[in-house]
């Protein structure tokens, strides 16, 4: 068995039902992988982790490869595997009905103060005709969005996903609302990929090939088993993963896994030029070496 240790870019949740199937249907075994699926301790150490032998591939979100490759460090996209829509929440009834209603408001992202959360923010007011470099509040309760709204500490929150932060919000009873990013001018990049670095990409490509055969057989039966994909998470997800909002969350992460799993240079070319426009990166990164899609495409038996 070959040992394939991947990072996964938060919690165990729904996110990651594809893998866990791969685990409880004995598929990676029989590719001869024995995949250990690590909760990294900080939300984006996984690139250093991978740098310094401790794991091989990390998921992530197409804004931090870009970010991370900007900085020179020799990371690469190869498969991407679930998209969402994403955004900013803020709560109904309380002075925001557009874009534009969010100048001057406290915002909630994680890394606050940083640039990201307000980048965002403020790209989507301008399109929406608001004053550029709107002012903005930065709020830091860490990933916790919905607390943040409902206690009052803040009046909007970025890097949301409508399947977690939205369905929490109603299973709580808020009424919350919701501007998606590629309505308002900012790159889609609510999507989690797979990455590793150059190295890693040359030397273990039997097994990452393996790796996304798996996957895209977990894929497969999220979408035509649905029933079985629940029974997985149930029974392999985190504690209270049968719960009433664990339940709901799940039911709506499961239309989001694609198919596809390329990414092409055009989508990463606009990223970075956002990333660069707003001031989050320096330099734009060359597209292709970003991402690769040799990968993909490779069917069930390999190469062939």
């Amino acid at each position: 068995m070959e040992k394939l240790r991947l990072g996964l870019e938060w919690f165990l949740n729904p996110d990651h039902i594809p893998l866990l199937a791969g685990l409880e249907e004995g598929w990676f075994a029989a590719e001869g992988l024995d995949l250990e699926m690590i909760e990294p301790e900080e939300h984006f150490d996984a690139l250093d982790e991978i740098e310094a032998g401790r794991m091989d591939v990390a998921v992530t979100e197409p804004l931090h490869l870009v970010a991370d490759r900007a900085e020179g460090q020799p990371v690469v996209g190869f498969a991407r595997f679930l998209h969402t829509n994403g955004g900013v929440m803020f709560l109904e009834g309380r002075g925001i009905e557009r874009p534009r209603d969010m100048a001057g408001k406290r915002l909630q992202y994680p890394g606050a103060p940083g640039p990201g959360g307000p980048a965002i923010v403020r790209t989507m007011i301008e399109a929406d005709g608001g004053p550029p470099g709107a002012e903005l509040e930065p709020v830091n309760n860490g990933f916790y969005h919905t607390d943040a709204l409902a206690e009052g500490k803040a009046d909007l929150a970025t890097l949301v996903f409508y399947n977690f932060e939205l369905v929490e919000a109603a299973g709580r009873g808020l009424d919350a609302g919701f501007f998606a990013l590629k309505d308002w001018g900012v790159p889609d990049f609510c999507q989690l990929v797979l990455i590793t670095t150059e190295s890693v990409l040359r030397e273990r490509r039997g097994a990452l090939e393996a790796l996304l055969r798996v996957l895209s057989r977990g894929i497969d039966l999220v979408h035509q088993r649905p029933g079985r994909a629940r029974e997985i998470y149930r029974a392999r997800g985190p504690e209270g993963s049968g719960e009433p909002l664990a339940r709901a969350i799940c039911d709506a992460t499961l239309p989001c896994f694609t198919y596809d799993l390329a990414m092409s240079r055009d989508y990463y070319r606009r990223l970075g030029q956002w990333l660069a426009e707003t001031g989050q990166i320096s330099g734009v990164p060359a597209p292709e070496t970003l991402w690769t899609n040799e990968l993909v495409g490779l069917g069930r038996g390999g190469r062939g």
